[in-house]
């Protein structure tokens, strides 16, 4: 009986991990990692979970400046522009900016360094 118990436990939470997308973070066709999500990703990519809106969360060992550097780099490449009126970039945060995305909304990348050779990195549609 002790054996069935421990079966139905262990088969309840399979389950709710395949329902929930196995911890946030689906599988698709954007590299890297196959994180399916429209925005760019550095390639250090840990603990990543979206919502329903497209808004992402996830940790990267990127530090601060090189955050901020990627995604200048990648957005712009991507055809956006930033916004650096709204621009802040301290020791241990920041936040961007940009327009031109086709959905008529601007990209927000909000970095907080979590220490430990860590950041935590926010990015979502905003009307801004």
């Amino acid at each position: 009986m002790k054996r069935f118990i421990e079966f139905v436990i262990v088969a309840i939470l399979v389950l709710s991990l395949a329902a929930c997308g196995g911890g946030g973070a689906g599988a698709g066709s954007n590299p890297p990692g196959g994180f399916d999500t429209k925005f760019p990703l550095p390639a250090s990519v840990s603990n990543l979970t979206s919502t329903d809106d497209g808004s992402i969360n996830f940790q990267t060992n990127l530090g601060i400046e090189d955050a901020v550097a990627f995604y200048r780099e990648a957005l712009g490449n991507a055809g956006l522009n930033e916004r650096t009126i709204n621009t802040a970039i301290t020791d241990t945060t920041f936040s961007l900016v940009f327009d031109g995305d086709p959905s008529g909304k601007a990209v927000v990348v909000q970095g907080v360094d979590l220490g430990g050779g860590m950041t935590n990195i926010n990015i979502r549609y905003e009307a801004v």
